[in-house]
């Protein structure tokens, strides 16, 4: 039991570049590939069920406010009707050390993570090798990615006389989209998907459930479209239907419905339904929501929230408003 205790100490008081660079007080147990991946192996993670998720948005460009992110609001959307629960958006720069901390702390917490930017040509697109170097792995050309490159990108009309077959600073930027963090003991086509075949540009995913997409939205979004029918058995609902949201327009302040909206959210919580209230300042009317899994349950509270709140369903927080401008001829 002594040698047993001696060798746990030494492993975790061995040296990381990744403690040394993060601020004082981080838990230590979540910086290093030795830490986190004991825990289950990355094809069990790329199999088990989803219930949770994480979003880790990389790009100084964000943070300086050159940038804004629509992404992470595009997934928690399409979190929200696949039923999983987005528990975290969290927003970097381009530092490696802070991408290889977030990448292993939110791989062992949560059960699907998306990152978005950094997987560019330039300097500074570096998210490859930073969450590579956190896990511990090669980064290796993908000869798969390469060809459909090849295949369905176009050389820019600045780059007249590009070519695959020539060596040249162009060519060893274009490269480094396709030179991608490989575990050489899992089988390598559940680490490179090729989800649209419109598209050459990859998702790859480390550890088992770190999916690494690109910042532009455009194929942010496509990307996470062609990835949905490989979630949706992994699900809780394997028919994908996600979680149900209702909406209600209430002419009440805030203030005035919220005892009614406390005794509401205490009966209702057993059940999985949350109740939320939202001012529209501004307006004339506020917004209230229940939202669950329990689409008849929440069916059979509509008449008695309506009462409640002296309000209406409606699909829109603006359709009320529409609805008292006409009323009042306005």
């Amino acid at each position: 039991m002594l040698a047993r205790l001696n060798q746990v100490a030494r492993h975790i008081s061995r040296p990381s570049a990744y403690r040394k660079a993060l601020p004082v007080g981080t838990r230590s147990i979540l910086l290093t590939g030795d830490d986190i991946m004991p825990f289950t192996a990355a094809d069990d993670r790329g199999r088990r069920m989803i219930h949770t998720a994480a979003c880790l948005i990389i790009g100084d460009e964000v943070l300086g406010g050159k940038t804004v992110d629509t992404n992470s609001s595009h997934l928690a959307k399409y979190c929200f009707l696949l039923g999983m629960n987005l528990k975290k958006i969290e927003v970097i720069g381009d530092d490696e050390a802070e991408i290889g901390e977030a990448a292993l702390r939110m791989s062992h917490n949560y059960d699907f993570v998306v990152t978005s930017g950094g997987i560019g040509p330039t300097h500074d697109d570096i998210t490859y090798e930073s969450i590579a170097k956190a896990f511990k792995l090669p980064l290796k050309l993908h000869d798969g990615a390469l060809q459909r490159m090849k295949k369905l990108s176009k050389p820019h009309p600045s780059q007249k006389n590009f070519s695959w077959d020539v060596p040249s600073p162009a060519l060893d930027a274009k490269l480094r989209m396709v030179r991608l963090p490989i575990d050489e003991t899992r089988d390598e086509e559940s680490q490179v998907l090729f989800v649209d075949d419109s598209l050459w540009v990859p998702i790859s995913v480390v550890n088992g459930n770190i999916h690494i997409l690109p910042g532009i939205p455009r194929l942010f979004t496509q990307l996470l479209d062609g990835l949905k029918p490989l979630l949706v058995p992994r699900l809780e609902n394997p028919e994908g239907k996600g979680v149900y949201r209702i909406l209600f327009s209430t002419p009440m302040a805030e203030s005035e419905v919220a005892g009614y909206l406390t005794k509401l959210a205490g009966e209702v919580e057993p059940k999985g339904v949350k109740v939320g209230s939202y001012p529209r300042w501004g307006r004339s009317r506020n917004s209230v929501t229940i939202v669950g899994k329990d689409k008849e349950y929440m069916e059979s509270l509509v008449a008695e929230i309506e009462k409640g709140v002296d309000g209406v369903r409606v699909e829109r927080e603006e359709d009320a408003d529409e609805s008292a401008d006409e009323d009042n001829g306005s």
